[in-house]
């Protein structure tokens, strides 16, 4: 018989699974690295995957497994194909190993391991997010607040400039600019003086390090192509956030699809990360969204 969800065993258990992994990433860390291609959205970054990605997963994987067989959890994680079971069994775990490959293959900073336990609703339940390169590892559990590095983290904010955080290749999206523009109109109503974008590795990092230097807010904009993002993209920054007392929807407010049918990308309806629900409904009410 499946034994009741305990989240902070669980919680523990990813946190031990993420450090395992970010051992053994920091272990390839200035070494040479073969990239290969491989069927990803329609940016570089999700089409990019190196052997310590596999390596990381096997790593992580090997400390999840026996949670896995003692509560009937599923898997989705971004190194395997997807088999569905996340559809069946009341939860799963979603993992991606090393978030922001192309970042640790030209040796930059802004990668990560990502491990979250979502519901078969969608609901994010779990959070782990380790940042190898500082060190810094941020849990959460549904109802159980936050930690970063072992203590209680507290959010607030504590700077006079909003900082937005966009993957790389938004860069070229021809609304780029003007969505910066409309962020800085935002940042003066709310008091703010001035606005920082800024580019910080792939998903889950852009995501926390709008959290750290908050004020923040992290935006993938809705889009026809695949891409923005996957489920193991969000899954852990969702359930930090939420324990936070941040912030995390799609662009029009509603929950983060973390369980979807149709894919497991999220560029049907984007992605908006922000640091508390008043900067959230600027932006939301922003012209540049209505």
């Amino acid at each position: 018989m499946t034994q009741d969800l305990d989240l902070s065993e669980l919680a523990q258990c990813a946190k031990h699974a993420a450090q395992a992994a970010g051992n053994v990433i920091q272990g390839f860390c200035g070494s040479e690295v073969e990239v290969f291609s491989k069927k990803g959205g329609d940016s570089l970054a999700s089409q990019v995957v190196t052997e310590v990605d596999r390596k990381a997963q096997d790593a992580i994987l090997e400390v999840l497994r026996p949670s896995m067989d003692l509560y009937n959890l599923a898997l989705l994680t971004e190194e395997s194909e997807d088999d569905g079971s996340r559809f069946q069994k009341k939860y799963f775990w979603c993992i991606d190993p090393l978030d922001g490959t192309l970042a640790f293959s030209e040796g930059e900073n802004g990668y990560a391991v990502s491990i979250g336990l979502v519901a078969r609703d969608g609901s994010p339940q779990i959070g782990v997010v380790y940042d190898p390169v500082s060190e810094v590892l941020w849990q959460a559990a549904k109802g159980q607040g936050v930690e970063r590095n072992g203590q209680d983290w507290k959010v607030s904010d504590r700077h006079d400039t909003l900082t937005f955080t966009y993957d790389r290749s938004f860069e070229a999206h021809p609304q780029f600019s003007s969505l910066c523009h409309a962020l800085s109109e935002v940042g003066r109503k709310c008091g703010l003086k001035d606005i920082q974008a800024i580019q910080f590795g792939g998903s889950v990092m852009n995501a926390m390090h709008a959290l750290e230097n908050r004020p923040g807010c992290h935006l993938k904009l809705p889009k026809p192509e695949a891409g923005g993002g996957s489920l193991w993209d969000y899954a852990a920054t969702a359930c930090i956030f939420e324990e936070a007392g941040a912030w995390a929807t799609d662009v029009f407010g509603q929950p983060l699809e973390l369980n979807r049918k149709e894919s497991t990308f999220m560029n049907h309806r984007g992605v908006l990360y922000a640091s508390n629900s008043e900067l959230a409904a600027a932006i939301s009410q922003s012209p540049f969204f209505t």
